[in-house]
């Protein structure tokens, strides 16, 4: 049998039971901090797979394009007889 002492009598020696509530708090936490870190590695992949395509690509000053405008001809009026 175990020494008994004032320490050791008060305290308890087992854990205290996990409760569904937590259990579940647990496990969302768990799955939420591993898809934001899912999220920042990608995003972070993204980022530096962007800055090398802009690094890479010469600067190109692009003028605005010119629209085509196209003459309206003169349809039939739902007036005229």
């Amino acid at each position: 049998m175990a020494k008994l002492s004032r320490d050791t009598v008060f305290t308890s020696t087992t854990a205290a039971k996990e409760t569904t509530l937590d259990k579940t708090t647990r496990i969302v936490r768990e799955i939420t901090e591993g898809e934001a870190e899912k999220r920042q590695t990608k995003m972070a992949r993204l980022r530096a797979a962007r800055l090398e395509r802009e690094a890479n690509t010469p600067a190109e000053q692009t003028a605005a394009p010119t629209r085509k405008t196209t003459k309206k001809t003169p349809g039939k009026t739902a007036g005229t007889a």
